[in-house]
Protein backbone atom coordinates (compact mmCIF):
# COMPACT_ATOMS: atom_id res chain seq x y z
CA UNK A 1 0.00 0.00 0.00
CA UNK A 2 1.95 2.97 -1.31
CA UNK A 3 -0.26 5.91 -0.34
CA UNK A 4 -3.61 7.07 0.94
CA UNK A 5 -5.43 5.62 -2.09
CA UNK A 6 -5.59 1.86 -2.57
CA UNK A 7 -5.29 1.19 -6.31
CA UNK A 8 -7.29 -1.91 -7.26
CA UNK A 9 -6.59 -3.43 -10.66
CA UNK A 10 -9.16 -5.41 -12.59
CA UNK A 11 -9.83 -6.55 -16.13
CA UNK A 12 -11.46 -3.84 -18.20
CA UNK A 13 -14.65 -5.78 -19.04
CA UNK A 14 -18.00 -4.66 -17.65
CA UNK A 15 -18.30 -7.87 -15.65
CA UNK A 16 -14.83 -7.57 -14.13
CA UNK A 17 -15.40 -3.93 -13.16
CA UNK A 18 -18.81 -4.73 -11.67
CA UNK A 19 -17.63 -7.65 -9.58
CA UNK A 20 -14.59 -5.72 -8.41
CA UNK A 21 -16.67 -2.73 -7.33
CA UNK A 22 -19.09 -4.99 -5.45
CA UNK A 23 -16.27 -6.89 -3.77
CA UNK A 24 -14.21 -3.95 -2.52
CA UNK A 25 -17.18 -1.86 -1.38
CA UNK A 26 -16.66 -2.90 2.29
CA UNK A 27 -13.25 -1.19 2.20
CA UNK A 28 -15.03 2.17 2.00
CA UNK A 29 -13.51 5.37 0.63
CA UNK A 30 -9.94 5.75 -0.53
CA UNK A 31 -10.11 3.07 -3.22
CA UNK A 32 -9.47 3.62 -6.93
CA UNK A 33 -10.38 0.99 -9.54
CA UNK A 34 -7.77 0.72 -12.30
CA UNK A 35 -8.87 -1.18 -15.46
CA UNK A 36 -6.11 -3.30 -17.03
CA UNK A 37 -6.45 -4.80 -20.51
CA UNK A 38 -5.19 -8.40 -20.57
CA UNK A 39 -4.04 -10.63 -23.43
CA UNK A 40 -7.28 -12.60 -23.21
CA UNK A 41 -9.28 -9.39 -23.61
CA UNK A 42 -7.38 -8.26 -26.70
CA UNK A 43 -7.76 -11.53 -28.63
CA UNK A 44 -10.94 -13.06 -30.04
CA UNK A 45 -9.28 -16.47 -30.46
CA UNK A 46 -10.65 -19.47 -28.51
CA UNK A 47 -9.14 -19.73 -25.04
CA UNK A 48 -7.67 -23.16 -25.75
CA UNK A 49 -5.75 -21.68 -28.70
CA UNK A 50 -4.49 -18.79 -26.57
CA UNK A 51 -3.09 -21.26 -24.09
CA UNK A 52 -5.87 -20.72 -21.58
CA UNK A 53 -3.99 -20.58 -18.31
CA UNK A 54 -3.03 -17.07 -17.29
CA UNK A 55 -4.30 -15.17 -20.33
CA UNK A 56 -6.50 -12.98 -18.11
CA UNK A 57 -4.02 -12.84 -15.23
CA UNK A 58 -0.45 -12.02 -16.29
CA UNK A 59 -1.07 -8.34 -17.16
CA UNK A 60 -2.69 -7.73 -13.78
CA UNK A 61 0.15 -9.44 -11.95
CA UNK A 62 2.72 -7.47 -13.95
CA UNK A 63 0.95 -4.23 -12.97
CA UNK A 64 0.90 -5.36 -9.35
CA UNK A 65 4.56 -6.31 -9.19
CA UNK A 66 5.49 -3.17 -11.15
CA UNK A 67 3.84 -0.95 -8.55
CA UNK A 68 1.14 0.39 -10.88
CA UNK A 69 -1.59 -1.10 -8.67
CA UNK A 70 -1.70 -2.27 -5.06
CA UNK A 71 -4.37 -4.98 -5.42
CA UNK A 72 -5.47 -7.28 -8.25
CA UNK A 73 -8.94 -8.82 -8.40
CA UNK A 74 -9.34 -11.96 -10.51
CA UNK A 75 -11.97 -14.55 -11.24
CA UNK A 76 -10.37 -17.31 -9.17
CA UNK A 77 -10.97 -19.90 -11.90
CA UNK A 78 -8.66 -17.93 -14.25
CA UNK A 79 -5.59 -18.17 -11.99
CA UNK A 80 -2.82 -20.64 -12.82
CA UNK A 81 -2.53 -23.24 -10.07
CA UNK A 82 1.20 -22.60 -9.60
CA UNK A 83 2.06 -19.90 -7.03
CA UNK A 84 3.44 -16.61 -8.37
CA UNK A 85 6.64 -15.19 -6.87
CA UNK A 86 6.08 -11.98 -4.95
CA UNK A 87 2.28 -12.31 -4.96
CA UNK A 88 0.03 -13.21 -2.01
CA UNK A 89 -3.56 -14.45 -2.08
CA UNK A 90 -4.82 -11.88 0.42
CA UNK A 91 -8.54 -12.69 0.36
CA UNK A 92 -11.18 -14.93 -1.16
CA UNK A 93 -14.56 -13.22 -0.65
CA UNK A 94 -17.87 -15.07 -0.25
CA UNK A 95 -18.67 -17.06 -3.36
CA UNK A 96 -21.50 -16.31 -5.77
CA UNK A 97 -23.66 -19.23 -6.97
CA UNK A 98 -21.24 -21.53 -8.89
CA UNK A 99 -23.80 -23.14 -11.21
CA UNK A 100 -23.91 -22.91 -15.00
CA UNK A 101 -26.95 -21.22 -16.51
CA UNK A 102 -28.68 -21.67 -19.86
CA UNK A 103 -30.15 -18.68 -21.66
CA UNK A 104 -32.32 -19.97 -24.52
CA UNK A 105 -34.81 -18.57 -26.99
CA UNK A 106 -38.48 -18.80 -26.14
CA UNK A 107 -37.73 -19.63 -22.50
CA UNK A 108 -36.59 -23.16 -23.34
CA UNK A 109 -34.82 -25.41 -20.84
CA UNK A 110 -31.96 -27.72 -21.79
CA UNK A 111 -34.33 -30.69 -22.00
CA UNK A 112 -36.71 -28.72 -24.23
CA UNK A 113 -34.17 -27.62 -26.83
CA UNK A 114 -34.91 -29.35 -30.15
CA UNK A 115 -32.45 -31.77 -31.71
CA UNK A 116 -29.76 -29.88 -33.60
CA UNK A 117 -30.20 -26.71 -31.55
CA UNK A 118 -27.10 -24.48 -31.65
CA UNK A 119 -25.74 -23.78 -28.16
CA UNK A 120 -22.85 -21.36 -27.71
CA UNK A 121 -20.08 -21.60 -25.14
CA UNK A 122 -16.43 -20.63 -24.94
CA UNK A 123 -15.63 -23.36 -22.41
CA UNK A 124 -14.33 -26.81 -23.44
CA UNK A 125 -15.70 -28.15 -20.13
CA UNK A 126 -19.20 -26.85 -20.79
CA UNK A 127 -19.07 -28.12 -24.37
CA UNK A 128 -18.10 -31.62 -23.24
CA UNK A 129 -20.73 -31.71 -20.51
CA UNK A 130 -23.43 -30.46 -22.89
CA UNK A 131 -22.62 -33.20 -25.38
CA UNK A 132 -22.60 -35.78 -22.59
CA UNK A 133 -26.14 -34.73 -21.67
CA UNK A 134 -27.43 -34.03 -25.19
CA UNK A 135 -25.35 -35.56 -27.96
CA UNK A 136 -27.92 -34.25 -30.47
CA UNK A 137 -27.02 -30.61 -29.83
CA UNK A 138 -24.65 -28.54 -32.00
CA UNK A 139 -22.13 -26.83 -29.73
CA UNK A 140 -20.77 -23.57 -31.17
CA UNK A 141 -17.60 -21.90 -29.87
CA UNK A 142 -18.22 -18.28 -28.89
CA UNK A 143 -16.16 -15.53 -27.25
CA UNK A 144 -17.08 -12.03 -26.19
CA UNK A 145 -18.62 -10.27 -23.23
CA UNK A 146 -21.90 -11.31 -21.63
CA UNK A 147 -24.04 -8.87 -23.61
CA UNK A 148 -22.44 -9.99 -26.89
CA UNK A 149 -23.21 -13.62 -26.13
CA UNK A 150 -26.75 -12.93 -24.98
CA UNK A 151 -27.32 -10.92 -28.15
CA UNK A 152 -26.71 -14.02 -30.27
CA UNK A 153 -29.64 -15.90 -28.70
CA UNK A 154 -32.64 -16.06 -31.01
CA UNK A 155 -30.46 -15.22 -34.00
CA UNK A 156 -27.42 -17.31 -34.89
CA UNK A 157 -27.79 -19.34 -31.68
CA UNK A 158 -30.67 -21.07 -29.95
CA UNK A 159 -29.01 -20.74 -26.55
CA UNK A 160 -25.81 -19.88 -24.73
CA UNK A 161 -24.35 -21.42 -21.59
CA UNK A 162 -22.76 -19.06 -19.09
CA UNK A 163 -21.75 -18.86 -15.44
CA UNK A 164 -24.69 -17.81 -13.28
CA UNK A 165 -22.29 -15.80 -11.12
CA UNK A 166 -21.44 -13.41 -13.95
CA UNK A 167 -25.07 -12.92 -14.92
CA UNK A 168 -25.99 -12.22 -11.30
CA UNK A 169 -23.20 -9.69 -10.80
CA UNK A 170 -24.30 -7.86 -13.94
CA UNK A 171 -27.96 -7.88 -12.93
CA UNK A 172 -28.85 -10.18 -15.83
CA UNK A 173 -29.96 -13.29 -13.94
CA UNK A 174 -33.52 -12.67 -15.18
CA UNK A 175 -32.36 -13.86 -18.63
CA UNK A 176 -31.73 -17.41 -17.35
CA UNK A 177 -34.13 -20.05 -18.68
CA UNK A 178 -32.55 -23.08 -16.97
CA UNK A 179 -30.16 -23.63 -14.07
CA UNK A 180 -28.07 -26.75 -14.53
CA UNK A 181 -27.72 -29.30 -11.73
CA UNK A 182 -24.22 -28.68 -10.32
CA UNK A 183 -23.61 -32.37 -9.66
CA UNK A 184 -24.46 -33.35 -13.24
CA UNK A 185 -22.75 -30.27 -14.68
CA UNK A 186 -19.86 -29.79 -12.28
CA UNK A 187 -18.63 -26.20 -12.63
CA UNK A 188 -15.07 -25.16 -13.31
CA UNK A 189 -12.85 -25.30 -10.23
CA UNK A 190 -13.44 -22.09 -8.20
CA UNK A 191 -16.23 -20.88 -10.52
CA UNK A 192 -18.13 -18.05 -8.88
CA UNK A 193 -15.26 -17.21 -6.52
CA UNK A 194 -12.91 -14.23 -6.71
CA UNK A 195 -9.22 -14.05 -5.78
CA UNK A 196 -7.78 -10.84 -4.38
CA UNK A 197 -4.00 -10.56 -4.61
CA UNK A 198 -1.44 -8.07 -3.36
CA UNK A 199 2.34 -7.98 -3.18
CA UNK A 200 3.56 -10.47 -0.59
CA UNK A 201 5.75 -7.83 1.08
CA UNK A 202 2.90 -5.30 1.41
CA UNK A 203 1.85 -6.03 4.99
CA UNK A 204 -0.47 -3.02 5.32
CA UNK A 205 -2.54 -3.99 2.29
CA UNK A 206 -2.73 -7.62 3.41
CA UNK A 207 -4.17 -6.46 6.73
CA UNK A 208 -6.67 -4.16 4.97
CA UNK A 209 -7.85 -6.95 2.67
CA UNK A 210 -8.16 -9.60 5.39
CA UNK A 211 -11.66 -8.37 6.27
CA UNK A 212 -12.85 -9.50 2.80
CA UNK A 213 -11.76 -13.11 3.28
CA UNK A 214 -14.36 -15.87 3.68
CA UNK A 215 -12.60 -18.99 5.05
CA UNK A 216 -15.20 -21.52 3.84
CA UNK A 217 -15.07 -20.14 0.29
CA UNK A 218 -11.26 -20.16 0.38
CA UNK A 219 -11.20 -23.79 1.53
CA UNK A 220 -13.73 -24.93 -1.08
CA UNK A 221 -12.03 -23.09 -3.95
CA UNK A 222 -8.56 -24.28 -2.94
CA UNK A 223 -9.78 -27.90 -2.76
CA UNK A 224 -11.27 -27.61 -6.26
CA UNK A 225 -8.12 -26.02 -7.66
CA UNK A 226 -6.01 -28.75 -6.05
CA UNK A 227 -7.92 -31.21 -8.26
CA UNK A 228 -6.87 -29.18 -11.31
CA UNK A 229 -3.27 -29.02 -10.13
CA UNK A 230 -3.19 -32.74 -9.34
CA UNK A 231 -4.48 -33.51 -12.83
CA UNK A 232 -1.76 -31.24 -14.30
CA UNK A 233 -4.54 -29.55 -16.28
CA UNK A 234 -5.16 -25.91 -17.16
CA UNK A 235 -8.26 -23.79 -16.70
CA UNK A 236 -9.50 -24.66 -20.22
CA UNK A 237 -9.40 -28.44 -19.62
CA UNK A 238 -12.76 -30.29 -19.45
CA UNK A 239 -12.45 -30.60 -15.67
CA UNK A 240 -15.25 -29.90 -13.22
CA UNK A 241 -15.02 -29.71 -9.44
CA UNK A 242 -17.28 -28.52 -6.65
CA UNK A 243 -16.67 -28.56 -2.90
CA UNK A 244 -19.35 -28.18 -0.25
CA UNK A 245 -18.57 -27.31 3.35
CA UNK A 246 -20.79 -29.15 5.81
CA UNK A 247 -22.12 -26.70 8.36
CA UNK A 248 -22.41 -29.00 11.39
CA UNK A 249 -20.38 -27.24 14.13
CA UNK A 250 -19.06 -30.50 15.52
CA UNK A 251 -17.96 -31.84 12.13
CA UNK A 252 -16.44 -29.18 9.88
CA UNK A 253 -15.97 -31.35 6.82
CA UNK A 254 -15.62 -30.71 3.13
CA UNK A 255 -17.23 -32.86 0.44
CA UNK A 256 -15.58 -32.58 -2.97
CA UNK A 257 -16.88 -33.90 -6.31
CA UNK A 258 -14.84 -33.92 -9.51
CA UNK A 259 -15.08 -34.98 -13.14
CA UNK A 260 -13.08 -35.13 -16.34
CA UNK A 261 -15.23 -35.40 -19.48
CA UNK A 262 -14.08 -36.48 -22.93
CA UNK A 263 -14.45 -33.52 -25.35
CA UNK A 264 -17.09 -35.34 -27.42
CA UNK A 265 -19.08 -36.08 -24.27
CA UNK A 266 -18.81 -39.81 -24.84
CA UNK A 267 -17.16 -40.71 -21.55
CA UNK A 268 -16.42 -39.15 -18.17
CA UNK A 269 -14.44 -40.10 -15.09
CA UNK A 270 -16.11 -38.90 -11.91
CA UNK A 271 -15.32 -39.22 -8.23
CA UNK A 272 -15.61 -37.70 -4.79
CA UNK A 273 -13.59 -37.28 -1.63
CA UNK A 274 -14.21 -35.91 1.82
CA UNK A 275 -12.27 -34.88 4.89
CA UNK A 276 -11.74 -32.12 7.46
CA UNK A 277 -12.00 -28.60 6.08
CA UNK A 278 -8.47 -27.97 7.34
CA UNK A 279 -7.21 -30.54 4.81
CA UNK A 280 -8.86 -28.89 1.79
CA UNK A 281 -5.89 -29.05 -0.60
CA UNK A 282 -4.99 -32.60 0.43
CA UNK A 283 -8.57 -33.68 -0.30
CA UNK A 284 -8.27 -32.16 -3.77
CA UNK A 285 -4.98 -33.91 -4.46
CA UNK A 286 -6.45 -37.21 -3.29
CA UNK A 287 -9.41 -36.87 -5.63
CA UNK A 288 -7.12 -35.97 -8.54
CA UNK A 289 -5.04 -39.10 -7.92
CA UNK A 290 -8.21 -41.20 -7.91
CA UNK A 291 -9.40 -39.68 -11.20
CA UNK A 292 -5.99 -40.28 -12.80
CA UNK A 293 -5.96 -43.88 -11.62
CA UNK A 294 -9.29 -44.43 -13.37
CA UNK A 295 -8.38 -42.99 -16.77
CA UNK A 296 -8.47 -39.19 -16.59
CA UNK A 297 -5.02 -38.97 -18.21
CA UNK A 298 -6.36 -40.63 -21.34
CA UNK A 299 -9.24 -38.17 -21.57
CA UNK A 300 -6.83 -35.25 -21.13
CA UNK A 301 -4.79 -36.53 -24.07
CA UNK A 302 -1.95 -38.04 -22.07
CA UNK A 303 -1.13 -41.73 -21.94
CA UNK A 304 -0.74 -43.07 -18.39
Amino acid sequence: MTGAVLRVGTRASALARAQTAQTIAPLGAGVEIVPVVTHGDRSAAPLARLGGTGVFVSALRDALLGGLIDVAVHSFKDLPTEPAAGVALAAVPPREDPRDALVARDGLTLAELPAGARVGTGSPRRAAQLLAARADLAVVAVRGNVDTRLGKVGGELDAVLLALAGLTRLGRADAVTDLLDPLSFLPAPAQGALAIECRSDDAATRVALARLDHPDTRAAACAERAVLAGLRAGCTAPVGALATVLAAPADRRLVLNGSVTRPDGGFAVTGSATGPITDAEAIGRRLAADLLARGADTILGRLP
